[in-house]
């Protein structure tokens, strides 16, 4: 029996491979764990974060069927940051894709930040396939979420964001979301990368309640920060839910499935008043508060808290 207070070992991938989405997308998919288990799908932040190995260790490897996949732009599907055919419906098609290519008749929805907006969408659209929800980090793509990223998380992190706004012009700074898609969708690489690494490390300096020192530059890190700029930014302008409230409008579509909501105390990026406004619409999900934790799902109490809710999840047949 594995301790939920850390990760299950490293598992490899049994199966993987690209899943022809569209006229132009393929995307990257992976399956480890128990082939006969119960399905798991994990969905990556972002928009545009991309999988990685270690999300498997969120499961248990003999309980469940673990189905990891890269969303339209990120990680390893290609083409990489691609914008077009790339909206939250498509995304939610794509779900619905890679289900019935997998032969799965119903799993549970794994995902936190960007990744929980994705679980409620296809929830939403699909109640009758999700067994249960474990979200972490909540966020549901509201107008006030988005001036709180792009204004907001000044009061707390001012040189990040000074940092952040450093290559805008001060008229560009009055809006900072279009100013930025200017850049972040330039053909230049010497217009869009710098762009691109300021508005990842913005993000990353905002992620955790003890801050990490910032890796090396990489060509993988730049290719990350390309892929999640780009996308972020892309869904900030274009892929916005009407009304504004959507997702929270139809909780009630929902509420009977069983649910985990994980939230850390001092989660900047994704502050706890949408995880309390999620849980107020929806009473009968469970509601965790990690009191010494941001929004990174490696921090030591999300890890905890995440792990429980999928060994708990381990009591909901498919």
């Amino acid at each position: 029996m594995q301790s939920s207070a850390a990760l299950y070992p490293p598992v490899a991938a049994f199966d993987s491979g690209f899943l022809k989405a569209g006229a132009i997308h393929a995307l990257y998919y992976e399956q480890s764990g128990n082939p006969q288990g119960v399905p798991v799908v994990y969905l990556h932040g972002g928009p545009g974060a991309g999988a990685q190995a270690k999300h498997r260790q969120f499961f248990d490897p003999g309980h469940y069927r673990i189905v990891i996949f890269d969303q339209r732009g990120a990680g390893r599907s290609k083409p990489a940051g691609e914008l077009r055919e790339n909206t939250t419906a498509d995304l939610v098609a794509d779900m619905e894709r890679l289900r019935e290519h997998l032969g799965i008749k119903r799993w549970h929805l794994f995902g936190g930040s960007w990744g929980s907006t994705l679980a409620l969408a296809y929830a939403i659209a699909h109640p009758e396939r999700v067994l249960g929800m474990t979200l972490r980090g909540i966020f549901m793509m509201r107008q006030g979420e988005l001036d709180h990223f792009l204004y907001g998380m000044r009061s707390i992190f001012p040189e990040a964001w000074e940092d952040f706004v450093s290559l805008l012009d001060a008229e560009e700074r009055d809006d900072i979301l279009a100013s930025y898609y200017k850049r972040l969708t330039h053909p230049d690489r010497a217009v869009h990368l710098p762009a691109a690494e300021k508005w990842s490390g913005y993000e990353s300096a905002c992620l955790r309640l003890i801050p990490e020192t910032p890796a090396a530059p990489s060509a993988e890190a730049v290719a990350y920060a390309y892929a999640v700029a780009r996308l972020e930014c892309h869904y900030f302008v274009n892929n916005r839910f009407d009304p504004d409230e959507y997702l929270l409008r139809n909780v009630w579509r929902i509420r009977h499935i069983p649910c985990v909501i994980v939230q850390g105390r001092y989660d900047i990026v994704c502050p706890p008043v949408t995880a309390h406004d999620l849980h107020t619409a929806w009473p009968e999900a469970q509601y965790v508060i990690v009191p010494d934790a941001g929004h990174s799902s490696s921090e030591p109490g999300i890890v905890r808290e995440l792990v429980k809710a999928t060994d708990f999840f381990r009591t909901v047949k498919s």
